[in-house]
């Protein structure tokens, strides 16, 4: 993951690092400085090659432990500076669309079990190609500087390959405006709603709707996905998020259990389905 996520995890690992070998009382080797944590020296490793993000008792344990507890509100402000994934959409569209698609791939084939909230579009791992590309298409007309749409569109569809491999599973809940949103025209909205309806019977695919009139615990806003417990990734207008604490992580996965209290499922999510799909052509 090539990222400005990552850049900066990596930089606050190499001022980790500098602290360490800083050390008033003599620079530390990392077994030195784990014994004195009481971590695993994997730990300290991974938190300086930028491999793992720090929390901020782990910040603050450090700076104490390299005998430079003045140290901890530098770090913590790094740490808050980059926690919430700083990937901007407009930067990043400046090479295309091929390189935001190869970071999110290399991260989805590594995955077994993906869970996904969508509640404006239809999810990326489920969409029609001809729906994708009118997807594709608005973002790069908003936010502009991408012009591979084609190379994108055929990315996505390949990914898609990850639901028809053993041992994966898609669990994925949508609000209903997902399925009525006409980012698109009407008739790749109703091809995209018949994809929908077939992948329903799918052992790798657990499909969940939301009606407009479901009562709701929280609000039905802001897309996510969350890898194997391992990563989250979530969009936003200006970036994409991509979150691996374990604070976070536990807070999406809470996200996404809360909607599904409200969602649908087999036929009755099938009726939702059908009911956005007639109303496509109304009679």
């Amino acid at each position: 993951m090539s990222t400005d996520y990552q850049q900066a995890r990596a930089a606050l690992g190499a001022r980790l690092r500098e602290l360490r070998l800083s050390c008033p009382g003599g620079r530390l080797t990392g077994r030195h400085l784990a014994l004195r944590l009481g971590w695993p020296g994997s730990k300290v490793s991974k938190l300086e090659n930028g491999k793992q993000t720090a929390t901020p008792e782990d910040l603050r344990a450090w700076a104490e432990a390299t005998e430079q507890p003045g140290a901890f509100p530098e770090l913590a402000a790094r740490l808050t500076g980059f926690e919430s994934h700083i990937r901007s959409w407009r930067r990043a569209l400046a090479n295309g669309f091929k390189p935001l698609h190869e970071g999110l791939s290399a991260e989805i084939e590594r995955t077994t079990q993906l869970w996904v909230w969508e509640e404006s579009v239809i999810a990326g791992l489920l969409q029609t190609p001809e729906y994708a590309r009118h997807v594709l298409q608005r973002y790069s007309e908003l936010l502009g500087g991408a012009d591979d749409i084609e190379d994108a569109v055929r990315a996505r569809v390949q990914r898609q390959q990850w639901l028809y491999r053993p041992g994966r599973t898609l669990h994925v809940l949508m609000w209903e405006a997902a399925l009525r949103s006409l980012i698109c025209p009407p008739s790749v909205l109703a091809a995209q709603l018949d994809r929908l309806t077939g992948l329903l019977g799918m052992d790798t695919v657990e499909l969940g709707v939301i009606p407009f009139t479901a009562a709701v615990k929280i609000v039905p806003a802001n897309g996510f996905w969350v890898l194997d417990d391992r990563l989250v990734v979530a969009e936003d207008w200006h970036a994409e998020l991509w979150l691996d604490d374990t604070d976070n992580l536990t807070l999406y996965r809470k996200v996404w259990q809360t909607l599904r209290e409200s969602a649908l499922y087999g036929a009755d999510a099938h009726n939702v389905i059908n009911a956005a799909r007639r109303s496509l052509n109304p009679r």
